[in-house]
């Protein structure tokens, strides 16, 4: 990490926004999915 952080304690925040995105990244996915079989 490019910020001194205390190692024993990741930021909170920042596994949040991981989580979030990884958690949109699958919606649009399978909306993505949904769109093409419609479209098919």
């Amino acid at each position: 990490m490019l910020w001194s952080e205390p190692d024993d304690k990741p930021p909170e925040d920042l596994r949040a926004v991981q989580a979030k995105l990884r958690r949109l990244g699958v919606v649009l996915a399978l909306a993505a999915v949904l769109v093409m079989i419609v479209l098919w």
